[in-house]
């Protein structure tokens, strides 16, 4: 997937707005800071009122391999506050950010939540879930088509972890890169919307085989796309048997209690 395919070569990227520090590598390559602890960093100007940090990186280690050494770390702080992550992750259009929104506002008194979410470009979803009154980090990739854990970690800075119970990351809509970055989460979410079609499981089985929950997403809507319910939740079975299966409608608010009963009741792990 990525590591093969190279998407995963991120350029800048922004977090609330702000871009990320930019880096030049050898040969005068752009390049994000990946590590901060595997290289050193310093200012070098390169003409008269230009300036810009420089990182030396060994550019032999893999791609995950960097990115689960912050997941590691994340996962670490995460355990040690007591915090429930969740890594949501879909195709464009599935319904995350309603499903996410309708979640909070049904959650509040019970779960003091917080959400980064992840999109190539705008901050729409961001404020659309800001309406609920939660703290929201929006992470804008740029041109990478998933979130990565050295992103989250510049990510936490904007929040209050200690006043937090449930971390909601929002990953990039896409079924299939998200699937190999571990984030450092401790519950992965997948979901799949009526109107996708019923084969999706079967042709993208890494995002939902990685999942420890999945949710129907848009049921509201089965009919009217001629869904085929008992041939999705085949699938499902067949490409993730061990994840809890949620049906839901975020305008109707199906299935919404038992899906944030499940939330309230998860631990940190």
């Amino acid at each position: 997937m990525c590591q093969e395919c190279g998407c995963s070569q991120k350029g800048p990227y922004k977090i609330d707005g702000q871009p990320v520090g930019e880096v030049v590598l050898s040969g005068g390559q752009h390049a994000m800071v990946e590590d901060k602890p595997a290289g050193h960093v310093h200012t070098h100007s390169h003409a008269p009122g230009h300036a810009h940090p420089h990182v030396h990186l060994d550019l032999n280690l893999p791609v995950l391999a960097q990115n689960d050494r912050f997941a590691e770390r994340n996962r670490g702080a995460f355990q040690a506050l007591g915090l429930v992550v969740l890594n949501v992750v879909s195709s464009p259009g599935a319904g995350k950010t309603t499903l996410l929104r309708k979640t909070l506002e049904t959650l509040k008194g019970r779960r003091r939540a917080a959400v980064i979410v992840g999109d190539l470009a705008t901050e729409n979803d961001a404020d659309r879930l800001r309406t609920t009154g939660a703290p929201v980090v929006q992470v804008t990739t740029g041109t990478l088509c998933h979130l990565e854990a050295e992103m989250i970690s510049r990510a936490l800075a904007k929040l209050d972890l200690k006043n937090l119970d449930l971390l909601i990351i929002e990953n990039v809509g896409n079924l299939v890169c998200p699937a190999s970055f571990d984030l450092g989460e401790g519950t992965r979410v997948a979901l799949l919307s009526t109107t996708e079609g019923e084969d999706k499981p079967l042709k993208y089985p890494p995002i939902f085989q990685n999942a420890d929950a999945v949710i129907l997403t848009k049921t509201d809507l089965a009919e009217a796309v001629e869904f085929n319910r008992a041939a999705a939740l085949a699938n499902l079975r067949q490409a993730s048997p061990k994840a809890r299966l949620f049906e839901t409608s975020a305008k109707t608010g199906t299935g919404i209690s038992e899906w944030c009963d499940y939330l309230a009741g998860l631990r940190t792990r």
